[in-house]
């Protein structure tokens, strides 16, 4: 199984942030002991470390961007997707509309977000955390 994790779940790890964290810490295991093969887009990374910038230093949001790309892949979206994104309108959020992109350039079976509705036009199906780990457990 394929899966990108959307850039709130990684948050969610990172800041270990209730009622969320244990989720997402659990998406992240299961990646990490390779029962799911686990993407996270190249443009996640940047967006990742300015938010976090008002509460961790240089140097502690170098560390959790390095956690992170040790258990998953980054991938990114060819030039022709990104276009594809700009004029996909049906999106309402141009952010979410390149995670969709990139999901469909490693064909993920999942995108995993706390925001699923923020997808309902996705061809690759959005689950929420709790959701991966249900489909994971019943196989």
């Amino acid at each position: 199984m394929v899966i990108l994790i959307d850039t709130n779940v990684a948050l969610d790890f990172l800041t270990m942030r209730k009622p969320y964290y244990d989720n997402a810490r659990e998406v992240i295991r299961i990646c990490a002991v390779e029962k799911v093969q686990g993407y996270i887009a190249f443009h996640s990374l940047p967006n990742i470390f300015y938010i976090l910038r008002k509460s961790y230093s240089e140097i502690d949001r170098r560390k959790m961007l390095r956690k992170l790309c040790f258990v998953l892949r980054v991938t990114g979206a060819s030039h022709e997707k990104v276009c594809d994104a700009i004029e996909y309108t049906e999106f309402s959020d141009f952010e979410d509309c390149l995670q969709y992109e990139c999901a469909e350039e490693i064909s993920a079976d999942y995108i995993v977000t706390r925001n699923v509705q923020d997808f309902r036009y996705s061809k690759v199906k959005a689950v929420t955390p709790k959701e991966l780990l249900d489909v994971v457990k019943a196989r």
